[in-house]
């Protein structure tokens, strides 16, 4: 089978996946004794605690963490690995918001301030519509762009690209819309779905709690108004991803917590389609009394989140913030999706990203298959998914030599 269809519930995942686990997980006599119990659970099909967390956390042996992550990966999703044909497009960089950890934002009389007219937006994204079917696009929040202006953009993108999804507009960025609108967040959301937009992209979530975010985003919408946000999404059948930002001044029980609060959401929407844990990045950015995460620590959250998070399908390793080598190793971490081409992306890049954002299709793949799984292309949403097959390559020509 080189091409199928999963429902967005399922997002690609084999529906009786949990049957898959005794036989992954092995003997317990294989697992060392501090792991010993919590494999149990996962070959049982059992929700990890957050003292479960807390151990993975202390584990000193981080390769057996990565095994049992791996063990629920491919119980999900066999030897698959998924990206997509995508391209950032950052419609703004003005904000009315300082976040302490973000260097992308600008004041309106910045010199390098920026705000892409509809025109503009569409002159940009054309460049790429060949060979995209997603514009994936979050930004500042304006002070002149409202839930009008919006849907005036997201109907002139579908009107002249009908075949690109719009993923687009963090959790923050729909609360600003409602509130220059004075409409709810469900009305501003239904709009904007009847507009084009198609999914919510899934960043803000920083650390879903409110001590936290008082130091690192303070003005943002708050933990229970990012988690309000996707539940309307949620209903109104429009699927989202959901983030983790960390590495700045949260402690690894508000990490787990909020983890618990993500998949307790998932019970009751079951809407929530990827988790993209993703670590601060200092450079050029204001947070001096950040933790910073290691390559290791990165590897354990992205492990850990996949133990924790059993409803929610895909986990994807972001390889635009942490780079392509650490990305293709957490594809045996528990990951099982690293995005896509992108071509261009601001936000990360400021911040201090120096992942390539010239990817196509073949070194995506490349990417995958080096690290031991299958390329598989999907679309936005995850209901569509084929085998990535790259081309074969042209044989070379060999100039004559001349005999002597």
């Amino acid at each position: 089978m080189s091409a199928w269809v999963s429902s967005i519930q399922d997002a690609g995942s084999q529906v009786k996946w949990k049957e898959n686990l005794p036989e992954l997980v092995g003997e317990l006599s294989s697992w060392s004794e501090m792991i010993r119990p919590l494999a149990q659970k996962v070959a049982q099909g059992q929700r990890l605690s957050l003292d479960d967390g807390l151990l993975l956390y202390s584990h000193p042996n981080l390769s057996e963490v990565g095994r049992l992550s791996n063990c629920v990966r491919v119980a999900r999703f066999g030897s698959y690995a998924f990206f997509n044909s995508n391209v950032h497009v950052n419609q703004t960089n003005v904000c009315v918001l300082a976040c302490k950890f973000c260097a992308f934002r600008r004041s309106k009389r910045a010199d390098d301030a920026y705000a892409l007219d509809i025109e503009a937006y569409l002159d940009d994204l054309g460049q790429y519509a060949e060979v995209v079917d997603e514009v994936h696009s979050v930004g500042g929040l304006h002070p002149d762009w409202d839930v009008e202006y919006y849907e005036s953009l997201f109907k002139a993108t579908k009107n002249r690209f009908p075949h690109i999804a719009i993923k687009a507009l963090t959790a923050v960025e729909i609360k600003h819309l409602s509130q220059l609108s004075n409409i709810s967040f469900k009305e501003t959301l239904l709009r904007l779905k009847n507009a084009g937009l198609g999914s919510l992209p899934g960043g803000g979530a920083e650390i879903l709690d409110d001590d936290v975010r008082a130091v690192i985003c303070n003005g943002k919408e708050s933990s229970s108004e990012y988690l309000e946000i996707h539940r309307s999404a949620h209903e109104l059948g429009i699927p989202t991803n959901c983030t983790m930002l960390f590495g700045t001044i949260e402690t690894l029980e508000q990490r787990l917590t909020h983890m618990i609060h993500l998949r307790e959401l998932n019970d009751d929407t079951n809407g929530f389609q990827c988790f993209v844990p993703y670590p601060y990045l200092p450079d050029n950015s204001r947070l001096p009394e950040a933790q910073l995460a290691t390559g290791s620590e990165i590897l354990r959250t992205i492990a850990i989140s996949r133990l924790m998070l059993d409803t929610i399908p895909h986990i994807k390793a972001y390889r635009m913030n942490i780079g392509d080598e650490l990305a293709e190793l957490a594809l045996q971490y528990g990951a099982d999706d690293i995005d896509g081409t992108v071509q261009k992306e601001s936000i990360m890049h400021l911040a201090g990203s120096t992942t390539p954002l010239d990817h196509d299709r073949i070194r995506l793949a490349r990417l995958i298959s080096d690290a031991g799984c299958i390329p598989v292309q999907r679309n936005t949403t995850y209901e569509k998914f084929e085998i990535f097959i790259p081309p074969v390559p042209k044989p070379r020509t060999q100039l004559k030599m001349a005999n002597v």
